[in-house]
């Protein structure tokens, strides 16, 4: 990027589970198949989204599984392989140490299952902010959807319900300055029947923001809707 030194040089962290294990709070909805084909059409949607971003400078997948691993590599994209499957903190977490030991200034450390992500909107609420953290919450207002840490260990992040007040208490407790702010297109993310049904319902009206994921929610919504007729 230059060699402006104001410049604050981000890593976007995006811890992935293995696709066999992905999104099983919809288990009883669809089948362990459907549900790997539901999370790699979001992981493919985020990954090639995220790079027209003009406050991200590079992007790190934290994952242990090897086909997630190979896809984000071939895309040009960092990747942290861990051993075994750690919990999302965990993760971004190591995520962190890492891009800190790349040269990172401030990580972005972003679900893989919010499709509608805008990553203009993204840009506006990050650019070069002052500010040491910005906490960004889902729309039950519970939950955290999006953490910016500037630096990046500045407090380890805390993620799962309820996380929104634990990342609010770790930035107070740190002394820090920090934003709590909702991101409109970052507010829903897939973890229900009830989040299925939503983003399906908005990406039918507007695929752009995710196609691939629009086409597997449209076609196993329309499977889901088959069998329960």
């Amino acid at each position: 990027m230059g060699a402006d030194s104001d410049h604050v040089h981000t890593t976007a962290i995006v811890p992935v589970k293995g696709l066999t294990g992905a999104n099983g709070r919809l288990d009883g909805v669809l089948s362990p198949e459907e549900r790997k084909r539901l999370a790699e059409a979001l992981f493919l949607d985020l990954i090639m989204k995220l790079p027209r971003s003009r406050s991200i400078d590079d992007i790190l997948v934290v994952t242990a599984d090897r086909s997630i691993a190979r896809q984000a590599r071939w895309f040009g994209h960092k990747v942290l392989l861990q051993e075994e499957e750690a919990g999302h903190s965990e993760a971004a977490s190591a995520g962190a140490r890492a891009a800190m030991g790349d040269g990172a200034d401030r990580v972005v450390m972003l679900p893989v299952d919010c499709p509608m992500l805008d990553v203009d909107e993204l840009d506006a609420h990050v650019g070069p902010s002052p500010r040491t953290a910005l906490i960004v919450p889902d729309h039950h207002g519970t939950g955290t959807n999006a953490l910016v840490l500037t630096p990046p260990d500045v407090f380890p992040p805390a993620f799962g319900p309820d996380s929104c007040a634990r990342h609010v208490s770790r930035a107070r407790a740190s002394g820090i300055s920090f934003a709590l702010e909702e991101l409109e297109s970052i507010a829903i993310d897939l973890d229900t029947p009830e989040d299925f049904t939503l983003l399906r319902d908005k990406l039918l009206l507007d695929p752009q923001p995710a196609p691939r994921t629009a086409r597997v929610l449209w076609e196993l919504g329309e499977r889901t809707e088959t069998a329960a007729a």
